[in-house]
């Protein structure tokens, strides 16, 4: 189920917490180290089957609520490394406790547990500080700076033939008359719900970026033109139905204009979206509020093409 995206006032939060919960991960691992090289009574709470949930890293972790960040990527991973590392530790203790031995096999798994753990941390923290970086200040969608990272990437799966993938032009239809007839902080107010709207209701691992102005292109990995179009019309059609209101109550709505194209194997990203771009300048020429597909065998001439009957 998509989920709305992360506001960056969240990420910066949730950095500096995980910044804290690190360093109270390293204070246990000290304390764990000390009782088992000094032969010292264990914590009871390192015992418990939910050792992953009483220290206070897991504190913190079960505390963010994970729903809230499921977006990003090595979120669970990281809950998973923690859980997998305590019960390990737990059976370092229980040795050192009983007065056996702890086997090297057991030391191993604990330390080979613990580096994974650090580095799905610190995968977390980098995913975390690139999201930030990456983020448009006002809507919050991913700004252009790794847009064509992203899509060189999904490219390279379609040259080899793993997935289709369809990039889509979205630009909001005559928004120059909302910015000066309500202003421009309802404009604002326009672009960001419209775009959090489009995040909120494609599927999880389709992205969209923020391309410029009232612009954003929507990159959909593993789909077909037809898939695409079937998308991307019905967001055409809900979007044109979003109630947005001004100064003194006064309702109004905003359409938009989509250009699709395949992300193809034998043109560059750029080129493809050009392609897009054509499409998009084609729905726009043909009355707005459309979604309109380019053909490369017609030149800049659509092949399929929805709008207001």
């Amino acid at each position: 189920m998509p989920v709305s995206p992360i506001p960056s006032e969240m990420m910066r939060a949730v950095l500096k917490e995980l910044e804290q919960a690190i360093y109270n991960h390293e204070q246990w691992a000290e304390a764990l180290y000390g009782t088992l090289i000094c032969h010292l009574e264990p914590d009871q709470r390192d015992l418990s089957g939910d050792a992953h949930r009483l220290c206070r890293f897991g504190q913190w972790y079960y505390k963010i609520g994970i729903v809230d960040l499921e977006r990003l990527p090595g979120i669970s991973e990281v809950g998973t490394a923690h859980e997998r590392m305590h019960q390990y530790a737990g059976t370092l203790l229980r040795s050192s406790r009983d007065g056996v031995p702890i086997s090297i096999g057991d030391y191993e798994r604990f330390v080979t547990a613990t580096k994974r753990l650090r580095l799905e941390v610190a995968t977390l923290q980098r995913e975390l500080e690139n999201g930030l970086y990456n983020l448009d200040p006002l809507t919050g969608t991913p700004s252009r700076t790794g847009m064509l990272t992203n899509l060189r990437e999904q490219r390279e799966l379609v040259v080899r033939n793993v997935q289709a993938c369809t990039v889509a032009m979205v630009d909001l239809d005559h928004f120059k008359v909302v910015n000066d007839k309500y202003g421009h902080a309802v404009g604002d107010k326009v672009l960001v719900d419209i775009s959090h709207y489009i995040m909120a209701h494609l599927r999880p691992y389709d992205r969209v970026f923020r391309y410029g102005g009232e612009e954003f292109l929507i990159c959909l990995p593993n789909a077909d033109l037809e898939v695409g179009f079937s998308i991307i019309d019905r967001l055409r059609q809900e979007i044109s139905s979003l109630p947005f209101e001004a100064a003194r109550n006064e309702r109004f709505h905003v359409t938009a204009s989509f250009g699709l194209a395949l992300l193809a194997p034998d043109l560059t990203v750029e080129q493809s979206i050009d392609n897009a771009d054509k499409a998009l300048y084609t729905a726009k020429a043909m009355g707005r509020n459309r979604a309109t597909v380019w053909d490369v065998s017609m030149g800049q001439a659509a092949t399929k093409s929805e709008g207001p009957t």
